[in-house]
């Protein structure tokens, strides 16, 4: 895992050394190991490295092929790299270290972009082609690593694993795009391409792009994941290889030279990686959890459970000093405003995992693969009240319920209102945060005009229809695939793992596993009110029936009381009384939110985190001085 940045020097012509060192430093939490800079007439490239495979100097990057023709620098692994090795060296070619990244760079002279498509992995890299004059760039099929780009237009372009070391070049102001902040405030991230800058944009998942000297950017989409091809059999034969091909994806994660764990939540995806990994270990596998004393936001009793089971090396920690330290540091390494809470315990849970190992295993992809969330169920009976009862008749229930107050009528309304809409857009609403009433009560004037014609259900909306002829499963599954997986769940990971220099990899995001996940019946996966049907068959022979069946917990955090408790003084000063905020927000409505929340009138934690978000952010990046390393 590294970082890794660059720039065609049409974007930057006065552009020296200590430039490249810069945009590299600015990054060195990702790659604190090695560090290299390689600059000519048209490019510069930057590297910072983690060093896991190869620890010796003949890992370290910018690398050159043997004929020096082309240049490259990587973030990421490339899992099967030992098998695309003894190819490559069958037909001839020969190594000078054991890296991943020397077989990328081979198999990329002799396949050009076609070599995407052999890679098991997580990556993201830039190769510089000196004879053609041009870059490519390409980034894993699911988007476990990150890629940012500025372009200004003709080949004023660069590159970078975070937006801080783009923000030094410059042409790179810090303008702000308006709509962003209108999708941040929905989805809690800003999805790509987009950032929260113009003229920054993020490179999709399983997309690569080419740059030539005199010329522009061109996109194009290497990988999508197919629904439409079914799978045929019994589940139980389902089951037993989706076992093997989990036992694999493991197995090949578990290749380092460096220390090895995993995160354990006690759930069924962080538990079934931490089994398969006992299998194959010949030692302890060490293993770290993080709780709270509030027990309706702890899980650790149940990673204990799995640390028991399997004999691991177990440590906790518990969320509880220096919180509103910690909360205030987040910012600077998302570069954007990102508001999932849980980036908190994600956060504390990499810096213990840091103290013994540099590599940990997850267990992410498995809720987006395998329908582990409960909107999967509630939309599901949302789509039965919407065939079976006549729309009047939910027309007149619903504005009954409007005139209710309690939880149950505001699940009413839930419910019916979107029953009354097409799937789509009801789902749209089921994976956005504000409303569109009470956004336009909490946006300022001046934004309000900016964003005039905007609907930020577009995004939603274009995976969705990319699935027409698909059940709602189907939909659903892709959806969160393409979206909510890489704009938010992967981005936290990346960045709270590299906040400490360390390594993450997900068995159950292998493309194989992904794809076959993909040809399996819906009702495979989600069955009745049973979530991840299939794979609980799987495990059933592995886990307990306490972790297999037990109720989605989530990687929640007790928002609504630290906002009365350890972040309230804090909150009041960034959020309440700087008047920045009022370029973006109605101060009367961030005013009577607080308000309702002190008062206990209702509770508004979510909410709050998303402007304590903002204005941390704005406060961090508001375009006084430069970015400092971190």
């Amino acid at each position: 895992m590294c970082g890794i940045a660059g720039f065609l020097r049409s974007c930057v012509p006065d552009a020296d050394e200590a430039l490249l060192k810069r945009m590299g430093e600015a990054i060195r939490h990702r790659g604190p190991d090695a560090s290299g800079e390689y600059l000519d007439d048209h490019v510069g490239l930057a590297h910072r490295r983690l060093s896991i495979v190869d620890l010796s100097p003949k890992g370290n990057q910018p690398m050159f092929s043997a004929d020096s023709r082309y240049a490259i620098v990587f973030n990421g692994e490339i899992y099967n790299f030992l098998d695309l090795r003894k190819d490559l060296e069958k037909s001839g070619t020969f190594f000078r270290s054991r890296t991943d990244t020397e077989v990328i760079l081979a198999l990329y002279a002799a396949k050009g972009a076609a070599c995407l498509d052999d890679f098991n992995g997580m990556f993201a890299f830039a190769i510089w082609d000196k004879l053609e004059k041009k870059i490519f760039l390409a980034r894993d099929r699911i988007g476990k690593k990150p890629l940012y780009y500025y372009h200004g237009g003709g080949d004023r372009f660069a590159f970078a694993s975070e937006i801080k070391s783009l923000l030094l070049l410059p042409c790179a102001t810090r303008e702000i795009e308006p709509t962003a902040i209108v999708d941040f405030l929905k989805y809690l991230y800003v999805p790509d391409p987009k950032s929260i800058f113009r003229n920054i944009y993020k490179l999709p998942p399983g997309h690569c792009m080419e740059i030539q000297v005199g010329g522009s950017p061109r996109i194009r989409q290497y990988w999508d994941v197919d629904f439409s091809r079914k799978r045929e059999g019994s589940i139980e034969d389902a089951a037993e290889e989706l076992l093997h091909l989990l036992q694999d994806a493991t197995q090949i994660r578990m290749i380092a030279d460096v220390p090895l764990g995993a995160f354990l939540s006690g759930g069924i995806d962080s538990s079934a990686v931490v089994a398969m990994m006992a299998q194959a270990s010949r030692e302890k596998v060490k293993t770290c959890s993080i709780g709270f004393h509030d027990k309706d936001h702890d899980e650790t009793v149940y990673a204990q459970e799995i640390a028991d089971l399997f004999h691991t090396d177990h440590r906790e920690y518990f969320v509880e000093e220096n919180l509103a330290e910690t909360v205030t540091k987040l910012p600077r390494y998302f570069d954007e405003p990102f508001a999932d809470s849980s980036a908190v315990p994600t956060y504390h849970v990499s810096r213990l995992a840091r103290q013994n190992v540099t590599v940990a295993l997850a267990g992410d992809g498995g809720d987006e693969s395998f329908g582990g969330y409960e909107k999967y169920t509630l939309d599901q009976w949302e789509d039965w009240v919407r065939r079976s009862i006549p729309h009047p008749l939910l027309r007149l229930v619903y504005n009954v319920a409007q005139l209710q107050p309690g939880i149950f009528a505001r699940k009413v309304r839930t419910l019916i209102g979107g029953a009354l809409v097409d799937p789509g857009r009801a789902y749209y609403w089921s994976n956005t945060f504000v409303d569109d009433r009470h956004l336009k009560l909490l946006l300022s004037d001046s934004l309000t005009k900016q964003i005039s014609g905007y609907d930020p259900a577009e995004y939603t909306l274009s995976s969705w229809d990319k699935m027409r002829g698909a059940d709602l499963t189907a939909r659903m599954l892709y959806t969160d695939l393409k979206t909510y997986l890489p704009g938010d769940i992967l981005a936290k990971v990346d960045r709270m793992s590299m906040a400490h220099s360390l390594e993450v990899r997900a068995p159950l995001l292998d493309y194989r596993v992904v794809e076959f996940a993909a040809s399996l019946p819906s009702h495979w996966k989600v069955r009745g009110s049973t979530k991840k049907f299939i794979l609980k068959q799987t495990f059933r022979k592995v886990l307990p029936e306490s972790i297999l069946h037990r109720r989605k917990h989530g990687f929640t955090v007790p928002l609504d009381e630290w906002f009365r408790g350890d972040l309230k003084s804090m909150t009041e000063e960034v959020l309440l009384r700087d008047p920045a905020m009022e370029a973006y927000f109605s101060r009367s409505y961030l005013q009577r939110v607080w308000r309702e929340h002190q008062e206990n009138k209702t509770d508004r934690g979510a909410l709050l985190w998303s402007f304590l978000s903002f204005a941390l952010w704005q406060r961090e990046y508001n375009g006084q001085g430069q970015i400092e390393p971190i």
